[in-house]
């Protein structure tokens, strides 16, 4: 829990200082030379009154949304350490520094900074009462406001984050769609979920033939947010879902074995947006389109120099069964362009190794064809704070994925792979605008990479993709 309150009201209280910070006079000489408030250092000081103050630096200064998301997930980090579950937190200093737009990224940090990932047995996870104090009173109800909309956002983001990190016996197609469904419950979401006889029906041709290689059936959510009825907009959000990826016959590395469970991370991020999106009741028209299976190696399995014929009747020649994301999102993006009158086309996924070697693990890749909708999307990411590079397209690299004995093919040359993997969706979109995002490297971390993450799922999509549906978001104030 975080609350917003005035005055110091619990035993500890963090307290933030820039490096030389004037007021440092007022502590001790032995505790300033180990603490010259350099970024993200910390140290506990005992106070006369009976009470710690745990000491955090700022560094020089505040220039970026994630420099604040770290320094309040170090701050909880450290009370965790300590098993500080109560404690205050003084952000007068920061809300000085960058504007009380940072109440969204100090409760994001400090919500991401005390994730715990489910453990097998089951245990319960601890609990943080978190007061936040030093707030202006001409502040305190943008603070408040701000406050209350992060937190679903936030609690989107660790959905996402639960999903991607249960093993794949945890979550296999069809409990997936039942853990979405039991998280957008009472949120006024409707859900409908396509079983696979009802896929089969429907000639959904390429999330069957991927899934078929499973003896867990796939399946296919659709998630509806319909709360703007006087606007014709609706925006299809489509995540990828393969809740386990083997490559098919085209078996991935030993070494990328471990990783294979965490292959709906693009789902968990629809969800976790459109739960955001439901809880403050944002006045916007939202559908996500989540395609489910499992990519297996088994008798029927597809197999390199096979052709299908996908949803929209275009036929697919498979070059890799291990580029089987791009199959079931065709089929998907297919169905959201024909049936569900939507307006344009955001697909999030974990698609290529190709992005993680061009950008590695902090930063996704984006693949569009409309410059309007990458202006709105580079507006919402610069109030999450995530990080994107959107990547050129060109007439060339449509004709790395032309086939000679299909429609298309879904893989291209050795090269430009995410690009090409993007334009294979592309393909599939009716010509509505179109935004694709790459996650595969900003997914997961091995190691985590910023203090506000912890080893495994990351939540990559939840936040940038709550901001660009929430057209009354307020004005951030320090864009960089």
């Amino acid at each position: 829990m975080i609350r917003i309150v005035k005055g110091n009201a619990d035993n500890y209280q963090v307290d933030f200082y820039f490096k030389n910070d004037t007021d440092l006079n007022g502590i001790s000489a032995n505790i300033r030379e180990i603490f010259g408030g350099e970024y993200l250092q910390s140290v506990f000081l005992a106070k006369e009154n009976g009470t710690m103050s745990l000491l955090v630096g700022l560094g020089t200064e505040i220039n970026d949304r994630l420099h604040i998301k770290e320094l309040s997930a170090k701050a909880v980090k450290q009370m965790k350490l300590h098993k500080i579950n109560t404690f205050s937190m003084n952000i007068g200093k920061v809300i000085s520094a960058y504007g009380i737009d940072c109440i969204r990224d100090i409760a994001e940090g400090l919500m991401l900074g005390c994730y715990e990932q489910v453990k097998f047995p089951a245990q319960d996870r601890e609990d943080f009462i978190i007061d936040l104090n030093g707030i202006p009173d001409k502040e305190m109800e943008a603070a408040k406001f701000l406050l209350k909309e992060t937190i679903p956002v936030i609690e989107g983001v660790r959905f996402a984050r639960d999903m991607v990190n249960l093993p794949g016996n945890q979550l296999r197609p069809a409990q997936f769609a039942e853990e979405i469904k039991i998280f957008l419950k009472d949120t006024g979401v409707k859900t409908e979920l396509f079983d696979y006889a009802k896929l089969k029906k429907m000639g959904m041709g390429g999330l069957t033939a991927v899934g078929e290689s499973s003896e867990f059936p796939p399946c296919f959510m659709i998630v509806r947010y319909l709360a703007d009825p006087d606007n014709q907009e609706i925006t299809a959000l489509v995540g990828k879902g393969v809740t386990c990826d083997t490559g098919g016959y085209c078996l991935k590395p030993a070494a990328s074995m471990l990783g294979i469970k965490g292959d709906m991370a693009g789902g968990a991020a629809v969800t976790g947006a459109i739960y955001a999106l439901a809880k403050n009741k944002v006045k916007t028209n939202v559908i996500g389109l989540i395609p489910i299976c499992e990519n297996r190696i088994s008798p029927g399995s597809l197999l390199p120099g096979d052709v299908i014929t996908s949803y929209s009747g275009k036929t697919i020649e498979v070059i890799n069964t291990d580029a089987e994301g791009r199959l079931i999102l065709a089929d998907t993006v297919a169905y959201a362009t024909a049936n569900e009158k939507v307006t344009r086309v955001l697909d999030i996924a974990t698609l290529t190794g190709a992005v993680v070697n061009m950008l590695g693990f902090s930063v996704a890749g984006v693949v569009t064809d409309d410059q309007k909708f990458f202006e709105e999307f580079r507006s919402a990411y610069k109030i999450s704070g995530e990080r994107y590079w959107r990547l050129p397209v060109y007439p060339e690299h449509e004709k790395m994925i032309k086939s000679k004995i299909a429609d298309i093919k879904n893989m291209g040359e050795k090269h430009c792979g995410t690009i090409t993997a993007g334009l294979f969706i592309k393909a599939f979109a009716n010509g509505l605008p179109w935004l694709h995002i790459d996650i595969a490297g900003t997914a997961w971390v091995d190691s985590p990479i910023f203090e506000y993450q912890s080893q495994g799922a990351t939540g990559a999509g939840v936040t940038s993709i709550y901001y660009l549906c929430n057209k009354n978001r307020s004005t951030d104030r320090k864009e960089r």
